[in-house]
């Protein structure tokens, strides 16, 4: 599924990096809840990070950020916003042998983890990444919440369709207790959460590395 998936993204990264924020209301009260997780000697680690819009919003609360995504076109659109000095763009996944266990005091992913195809996995490996201690923070949007109703249940069953002929990437349905349940599994305690939107949720986490 890697290769694929990466090749979707890169030819979405210039349309993607000149979209407007959708929801910018939600986004402003994701960024502030992870600031407030956030100190000035952290090393941080996002994954999944797009454009590098975000890594630069939250630059300044931080010690260091190095923003990953296995997507060459989503780097090269990243690396193009550059100027600040505590920001680095690599291009590399969750199971990156560069990325070293234990390296940082956060790890951070947002819009990922419903993108990810072996997800149980890639938690285990963000546990590991972390030094003792450390702190997990992301946001999945969970589109299997049986409130979402019809038109979520008709997405699900054409995105098969959509993938078969390059229209859609790998999108799992997740509810917010099997996320949670996951992020417990791979070693976390849960510290916070909350959705940002309500509608559909998309469910943030803290949860810190036990």
């Amino acid at each position: 599924m890697m290769k694929p998936n990466a090749q979707f993204w890169d030819k979405l990264a210039v349309k993607y990096a000149a979209q407007p924020i959708s929801d910018p209301d939600a986004y402003e009260q994701t960024l502030e809840r992870v600031v407030s997780y956030l100190k000035p000697t952290d090393r941080v680690l996002e994954l999944g990070c797009g454009t590098g819009s975000t890594a630069l919003k939250l630059a300044p609360h931080a010690g260091s950020i190095l923003a990953t995504d296995f997507s060459e076109g989503m780097i090269a659109q990243a690396e193009a916003r550059m100027g600040v000095d505590n920001v680095r763009f690599l291009q590399a996944d969750t199971f990156s042998p560069a990325l070293a266990d234990g390296s940082f005091e956060v790890v951070m992913g947002f819009n990922l983890f419903h993108l990810v195809d072996r997800v149980d996995e890639a938690l285990a490996r963000v546990h590991d990444l972390l030094a003792p201690g450390g702190v997990f923070i992301s946001k999945t949007p969970c589109l299997g919440e049986r409130s979402l109703g019809l038109k979520f249940g008709l997405l699900k069953r054409f995105i098969p369709l959509m993938q078969l002929v390059g229209k859609a990437t790998f999108v799992r349905f997740e509810t917010i207790e099997s996320l949670e349940a996951r992020i417990a599994r791979a070693g976390f305690e849960i510290v916070e959460t909350g959705n940002y939107p309500l509608r559909p949720p998309s469910h943030f986490v803290v949860a810190r590395r036990s």
